[in-house]
């Protein structure tokens, strides 16, 4: 009897997993069809071929880049070379891309950019927070911006920001920062994708207090605030949503809405005129896992209007099947010119 006790149970678990199996397939491949959507004036930026995970851009029009990311089950172009930081100023006629060197003793051997994002101070001084991920771990490394290059100013590790994937600057050592797996571990962490645990979550950091604001995530990714700081968007990968939340003066966060866009949506930009949130989707997340050159994984953009009302107006700006752009993870505009950026592939300016 106990034998056939423990057989049953071992059939029931072997049936959800194979069902949560499916189910992640189902998730990552995608049903709608990727009809080509292009734009007028757009070209491959030089010197960007290892990837463009995360944009952000200054009111002045300065871009930065963060390039040549290394993240456990992904494609890399260049393996063994160092991540870097390259700047774009979106003010010339045809930008484009320079890597800005690092200083003041800082390790660029480890370097391993994921998200990132910008904050100026009441001195006009810019300072760069950027996720990295040394020997796959999760630092936030914050850098000052003076004269064509990045001053290495500080190191933040804490035991809650264990598998950090983007970040959103709120004041001088203050973020938002989401992380994309419960566990550390490569094998538990994919596992956990598998069965698709929400147990993701936000983090809110500051040098007085560091505590999660926000869970039950499906592999969040991509934050942004809104321009007023009322509201901030999260990006769940896996079940293809955007949560918008509420801020309060204690800065935690409640959820006002989910927003489903059937499809992978990994980072996020805010367009400081308008509002409007646009974000880098993954038409096919098993093309962007199991990497085939002469099958490639395709790129979207989309632009979401109007995103607190009840009916948002989604529109999909820019997509390719991959013979252009492949794995586009974050699109960033500045006055009617727009930045794609990808995994681990090229990044791509268009006029709008």
């Amino acid at each position: 009897m106990a034998k056939l006790l423990a057989l049953t149970a071992l059939g029931l678990v072997l049936a959800f997993l194979g069902e949560r199996f499916m189910a992640y397939r189902q998730r990552m491949k995608i049903s709608h069809q990727l009809h080509p959507v292009e734009l007028p004036g757009c070209y491959l930026i030089e010197g960007l071929e290892s990837g463009s995970e995360d944009i952000d851009i200054l009111p002045s029009g300065l871009a930065f880049i963060s390039t040549g990311l290394k993240y456990p089950g992904l494609h890399s172009f260049a393996p063994d070379k160092p991540g870097e930081i390259f700047l774009m100023d979106l003010n010339e006629d045809k930008p484009r891309a320079w890597a800005l060197p690092i200083k003041n003793g800082f390790d660029v051997q480890s370097f391993n950019p994921h998200g990132i994002s910008t904050f100026i101070d009441k001195d006009n001084a810019v300072y760069l927070y950027v996720v990295s991920h040394p020997q796959k771990k999760s630092t936030v490394e914050i850098f000052q911006f003076e004269g064509d290059s990045l001053f290495h100013l500080k190191t933040i590790k804490h035991e809650l920001l264990s598998s950090v994937n983007d970040i959103v600057v709120l004041g001088p050592e203050q973020f938002y920062a989401t992380n994309d797996h419960y566990f550390t571990n490569d094998i538990l962490g994919q596992l956990e994708m598998y069965l698709d645990l929400q147990w993701t979550n936000v983090i809110y950091y500051s040098p007085g207090e560091v505590k999660e604001v926000a869970n039950g995530i499906s592999f969040a990714n991509g934050i942004s605030i809104s321009p007023d700081k009322k509201y901030v968007y999260v990006a769940a990968l896996m079940s293809q949503n955007i949560h918008i939340m509420k801020r309060h003066d204690n800065w935690n966060l409640t959820q006002e809405k989910v927003l489903h866009l059937g499809t992978l949506v990994d980072n996020l930009s805010v367009d400081p005129a308008t509002g409007d949130v646009w974000a880098g989707c993954h038409p096919n997340g098993l093309k962007l896992l199991k990497y085939d050159p002469a099958d490639p994984p395709g790129s979207e953009v989309l632009r979401i209007q109007n995103i607190l009302s009840e009916k948002p107006t989604v529109t999909t700006v820019y997509a390719n099947n991959g013979s252009v752009l492949q794995g586009s993870t974050v699109a960033a505009v500045y006055h009617q010119k727009m930045l794609v950026g990808t995994v681990f592939h090229k990044a791509l300016y268009c006029d709008l």
